[in-house]
């Protein structure tokens, strides 16, 4: 007979409760998933619960026998499904775990004799303290992949001269390598805050600028086009330029131009030029002396890029990304408003005279025969795929390497304009000169899942299969593919394979691609293939609704097609890699990058349904996910981050890595989980626990001489240093809020420290935003 005082009660009851919950809900859930063709599991481990509750009623020691009986299936089913993968086992584990200790200390109520009362209490105190273990290991990562053993690390000599950060990646090639080591492995240590500079701008937007530095000046924007001039040593502001630039939607400024005017007298008005592209598509000249506009250049400093392309609605047409300087021309594609009608503003690449910002030419590929400004009543070809993000240059080439986007939209490529399917989501290398191009390569045929190019190319002095040295480039793309091309020719320099892919499951008139490119020869980021068995979750119920949700979904693998039933993209359209590119070591062969890992859903919606479907899912501005209205076609379009009920991804961490590939061996030097769920939690509570997950990760790294890796697209709000050969953190520093911008150094010609600098607005989707602009050195 059991013996209870009223405190034994009370956990008797919440014990039979938890019990009746899980079991019920378990088994209800299971059912449902066995009916789809998934694990048994949840649903015999649910009526197990539901008899042990029975039992309880009893009064019966079965049932604490019977739960912990229950725990040991749950372990031994969790380790054939996911070997020793902790955040596998962690949702698995933690909720049979946690019923099973409170079965071993209820246990002794239902025991006669000190021994067996006593042995029941060591079970449950052993039981404690291995679940504490095991949630300990929750806070140091997991899933690395190490260098197998000691490396080697080349030293770049670096005198640490002054040198200008002139570019987006600081050259045109886009390696953001900074020649520096002032700030070495074994200094870093003794970073701290030099300066802060705060902008002011809060009005919407996200701020992923990366600053330019020349001489002694850092040259910073916001999303809303508020230019500053700031004093590298002190941060405090030479001058200042509001653009007054505004845009209903995506207010982003990711960077500068900056131009050197030989044929002027030094010192004269605008022999040094700031060149700012703003978000309703102006382009405007800058002294970067005084900050006033050139006069010279266009319309009292400034050209319309409005020109020649149609009509263009507020926030359909601007730039959001930095301008290419290249032989005295200025370099400019577009953003442009993503899946809300057919026929968007043209893709045109246009170069400008920096001087004058007179048209030099005109990349139109809808219409070849167009090579600077279109007929007389006309426009540039509408819809053609459009370059958003930065170019790469290469001047002895004399090359242009153009990343491109889609057509609009980019979930239904049907009536999409003559000649873009060959230019959907490829690399253009055009002549700077005349505006031609010399060759294109494709990442994916017939994108029908905005799979656009977003990462500015990283050039590099590659080598062939026999280890010579060729110019090279690496492009990294949202589907996790790395592709290795002679930037010369476009040839692949790591194998590239044309490998069959789904056809089955999209719009019934959808042409496909039966086959899509994969670099074979090159490692692949953040693609790795669903299964129920990744299926998440931060407990066993919400990683139970996961596996129902999979199992619903059209899932076929890579490059499933979209169609009116709700399909599963993964890698998502967030990435893969994303617009924060790569950042090179090119003494070491090393290159630096991040990447997401958060799947998306998408299905098709019929026209007549559309309006009345789309109220149930609001937009998102902030992410570009919810509904799309894609008018001209015949469908809408619905976009999902694929979450829990709990607001946790549906997939199994990592969400976001930080990556080392060796380029001349082509294989991953190491690889580390992003950052921690410190700032995040379900139900969007933050858990204020560092579990080193792996977030998904915005904007891109920074390589130094001093053998450093820095990065602060986190969701944590820490900008981090990293050892470049081991992937080890050496360094770390908490900001005010996030950070989704890409960090640069320079060394001043006044003090000669190095500085490192980030612009720090707010990480990806948060609602936490700053206006700082923040400098570090050593003392």
């Amino acid at each position: 007979m059991i013996r209870t005082s009223f405190g034994k009660r009370a956990a008797i009851i919440t014990f039979f409760c938890l019990l009746v919950f899980s079991g019920v809900a378990l088994t209800v859930g299971g059912i449902w998933l066995i009916a789809l063709g998934g694990s048994f599991y949840y649903a015999i481990t649910g009526i197990g619960y539901i008899a042990a509750a029975v039992l309880v009623l009893k009064r019966s020691k079965s049932a604490c026998y019977l739960t912990g009986l229950l725990f040991l299936m749950t372990v031994l089913w969790a380790l054939w499904e996911s070997g020793l993968n902790y955040w596998a086992l962690f949702p698995r584990l933690l909720v049979p775990a946690g019923l099973s200790i409170i079965a071993a200390f209820l246990l002794p109520s239902y025991l006669h004799g000190a021994k067996s009362q006593k042995q029941a209490y060591i079970a449950g105190s052993a039981l404690s303290v291995a679940f504490v273990a095991f949630f300990i290991g929750a806070f140091f990562p997991h899933g690395e992949i190490t260098p197998a053993g000691d490396v080697t690390f080349i030293e770049s000599k670096s005198d640490n001269a002054p040198a200008d950060w002139s570019a987006y990646g600081r050259t045109t090639e886009g390696t953001r390598y900074a020649p520096f080591n002032q700030v070495n492995r074994s200094t870093v240590k003794d970073l701290k805050l030099a300066w802060v500079y705060r902008t002011g701008d809060f009005r919407p937007g996200v701020d992923q600028n990366t600053p330019l530095a020349i001489d002694d000046v850092v040259y910073s924007c916001t999303p809303n086009g508020l230019i500053t001039a700031i004093d590298a040593d002190t941060g405090k502001a030479r001058w200042k330029f509001d653009s007054h630039s505004t845009s209903p939607v995506w207010q982003r400024c990711r960077g500068l131009g900056y131009y050197k005017n030989e044929e002027v007298a030094p010192g004269a008005l605008c022999e040094k030029t700031i060149v700012h592209t703003t978000i309703d598509a102006r382009l405007i000249a800058l002294d970067a002396k005084t900050g006033q506009k050139c006069p010279a250049f266009g319309q009292n400093g400034e050209v319309n890029l409005g020109q020649h392309m149609g009509e263009v609605k507020p926030g359909y047409y601007f730039q959001t990304s930095a301008p290419t300087i290249a032989r005295g021309k200025i370099i400019v594609g577009g953003w442009v408003i993503d899946n809300v009608m057919k026929g968007e503003p043209s893709g045109v690449i246009r170069a400008f005279d920096a001087k004058t910002g007179e048209l030099d030419w005109a990349w139109d590929l809808g219409n070849p025969g167009i090579t600077k400004a279109p007929p007389a009543g006309s426009t540039y070809t509408r819809g053609t795929p459009n370059m958003w993000t930065t170019a790469a240059y290469d001047d002895k080439l004399g090359l242009l390497y153009a990343p491109l986007g889609n057509a609009t939209p980019d979930y239904y490529g049907m009536n999409r304009p003559e000649n873009s399917d060959e230019y959907n989501s490829a690399l253009v290398a055009i002549d700077i000169e005349t505006g031609r191009e010399r060759w294109k390569f494709q990442t994916t045929h017939h994108d029908i899942w905005d799979y656009d190019l977003a990462s500015q190319p990283a050039l590099v002095d590659g080598f062939d299969e026999q280890h010579r040295p060729v110019p090279a480039l690496l492009l990294g793309t949202k589907r996790g593919q790395i592709f290795y091309l002679n930037r010369e020719t476009g040839k692949p320099l790591a194998q590239v394979e044309e490998k069959a892919v789904p056809t089955q499951g999209a719009a019934e008139e959808e042409r496909l691609s039966p086959t899509q490119p994969f670099s074979v020869g090159m490692p692949t980021i953040g693609a790795e293939r669903l299964t129920e068995e990744k299926m998440w979750g931060t407990t066993l119920f919400d990683q139970m609704a996961c596996r129902i949700l999979f199992k619903q979904m059209n899932y076929q693998g890579d490059m499933t097609p979209i169609g009116t039933r709700p399909t599963l993209e993964q890698p998502g359209n967030l990435g893969g890699l994303n617009w924060g590119s790569m950042s090179i070591d090119p003494v070491n062969h090393m290159a630096y990058m991040n990447d997401v890992r958060i799947p998306n859903v998408f299905w098709l919606v019929a026209r007549d349904s559309y309006e009345r479907v789309a109220k149930q899912y609001p937009q998102k501005v902030i992410d570009g996910h919810g509904p799309s209205p894609m008018i001209g076609t015949p469908y809408g379009m619905i976009t999902l981050m694929w979450m829990s009920p709990l607001e946790v991804p549906c997939n199994q961490p990592p969400y976001g890595t930080i990556t080392a590939v060796d380029y001349k061996n082509k294989k991953i030097a190491w690889q580390i989980p992003a950052g921690t769920a410190e700032k995040m939690g379900p139900l969007g509570i933050r858990s204020h626990l560092p579990m080193p997950v792996g977030m998904p990760t915005y904007a891109g790294t920074m390589t130094t001489a001093g053998g450093l890796v820095f990065f602060a697209g986190f969701q944590d709000y820490y900008l981090r240093a990293y050892n470049s050969s081991t992937g080890k953190e050496v360094w770390k520093y908490a900001l005010p809020v996030g950070a989704s911008a890409t960090p640069m150094s320079y060394v001043s010609p006044k003090t000669g420290k190095q500085y490192i600098v980030i612009v720090v607005g707010g990480a990806a989707h948060s609602s936490e935003t700053g206006d700082y602009v923040m400098a570090f050195a050593l003392p």
